[in-house]
């Protein structure tokens, strides 16, 4: 089998949230599929042909399938909590980095020789609060403005891959749950966000989306 003729291989982290879930289903169709979560029921679901699941926490080690070559790597997994300047700890400060800023900085790091391999493409799941930030978001705000950084930085040094962001505002997700009531009706449905990337990887080999800004149709 040649190299063009191998199945394509996707890592997907954050595979269990609702974000995560779609990226899954939808990258499975022409890609071999490794789902990273810590939910274990369910990756449980998510189990299948086309998809290998691995139960981690991204802040810790973890083994992963050998492989030796990533087409695909989508960054979604991220926690957000309410908090202000005046209202946050450092526990609030250093678990959000870790796990929205850190940890896909150190998994790009250990799938680059494979992502150069294949060419591949690494996108990042930025937010609307990644250019802007309110009073009593501002951890979470701070953590996606460095994603932008990382994001940037990595596509201007690393030229055999192409590197993007997606940034979807208010999405309907349990983590959109957690900060705040809403009108589903208002905002954007996961699926939309897998069609994005979906965008961003089906792109011709001379050129790279480098950021995509999914909005609401309501403001």
């Amino acid at each position: 089998m040649t190299n063009q003729e191998q199945t394509k291989t996707a890592v997907v982290t954050g595979a269990t949230g609702g974000m995560g879930r779609e990226i899954v289903a939808d990258l499975s169709r022409d890609h071999h599929v490794v789902a990273i979560g810590r939910n274990a029921e369910r990756l449980a679901e998510l189990e299948g042909p086309g998809v290998t699941c691995v139960r981690a926490d991204l802040t810790e080690d973890f083994d992963l399938p050998e492989l030796d070559r990533v087409d695909v790597l989508v960054h979604a997994a991220a926690i957000a909590q309410r908090r202000s300047v005046a209202s946050a700890s450092r526990e609030d400060w250093e678990g959000h980095l870790s796990i929205n800023v850190v940890a896909p900085a150190m998994l790009t790091q250990r799938l680059l020789p494979a992502l150069q391999q294949a060419g591949g493409t690494v996108v990042f799941i930025n937010s609307g609060a990644g250019r802007g930030g309110f009073g009593d978001n501002v951890v979470y705000a701070a953590t996606k403005h460095a994603l932008y950084a990382l994001a940037d930085g990595l596509r201007k040094s690393e030229h055999g891959i192409r590197v993007s962001t997606v940034a979807p505002g208010p999405t309907d997700t349990e983590m959109l749950q957690g900060l705040t009531d809403y009108n589903r009706e208002e905002v954007i449905a996961p699926v939309e966000v897998a069609r994005a990337i979906r965008a961003v990887v089906d792109t011709g080999p001379t050129t790279q989306l480098t950021e995509i800004q999914v909005r609401p149709r309501v403001e």
